[in-house]
């Protein structure tokens, strides 16, 4: 487990997908880190691998999953493949006007067995406010979450069984306690969400 979490940083970090410095994360806090999946994910190979490794830590738990949900931007790609690898469908969540919802004739059938899947999770907000609008599109069962990436070392709480490829607990900052901003250092914002 160890030498495979080593295994994923190195290829984290090989792809320039994890950064190190001073950052502003799409939560508003600061880290020293930041994790950029789509590095590694616009390579399909890597993508499809990955997908795999998680797919097999829902099957070696029994956890039947009848459609994958992703919240839009960062989850899209891995949540595709995951469907692949799980022979199930697999859709999106999008953020408009701040509020987080399926759209594009997207649905979850009020039975159907619900697999959300990220790919990295700091605070868990951009996951939960998935969940959130699933509920309120009818869906009763959300069976787990699954990230390639888990920055809070599995401290945020679904209610379902959670599983990440790399879980390891990274410190994150609010703007007026970040170290580095005391420092005088300037945060950079490199993700999608302005």
């Amino acid at each position: 487990m160890r030498q495979r979490q080593e295994e994923l940083r190195k290829l984290f970090i090989k792809n320039r997908a994890l950064l190190n410095g001073h950052f502003k994360l799409s939560s508003g806090l600061h880290s020293d880190m930041y994790f950029q999946a789509a590095l590694i994910l616009q390579y399909p190979k890597e993508a499809v691998r990955l997908a795999e490794e998680l797919a097999k830590k829902i099957k070696e738990n029994n956890i039947k999953v009848d459609v994958v949900v992703s919240p839009a931007l960062g989850g899209v790609i891995i949540g595709h493949e995951m469907g692949r690898a799980l022979g199930v469908r697999a859709i999106f969540t999008e953020r408009i006007d701040s509020k987080v919802s399926l759209r594009r004739g997207f649905f979850v059938d009020k039975n159907e067995k619900v697999l959300v899947v990220e790919d990295v999770i700091t605070t868990g907000l951009s996951t939960k406010e998935a969940i959130d609008s699933l509920k309120s599109a009818g869906a009763e069962a959300l069976v787990a979450v699954v990230s390639l990436v888990d920055r809070s070392a599995g401290k945020v709480d679904f209610g379902v069984p959670r599983f990440s490829l790399l879980s390891l607990e990274v410190k994150s900052f609010k703007e007026d306690e970040c170290p580095m901003c005391k420092a005088g250092s300037n945060a950079v914002k490199p993700g999608s969400r302005k």
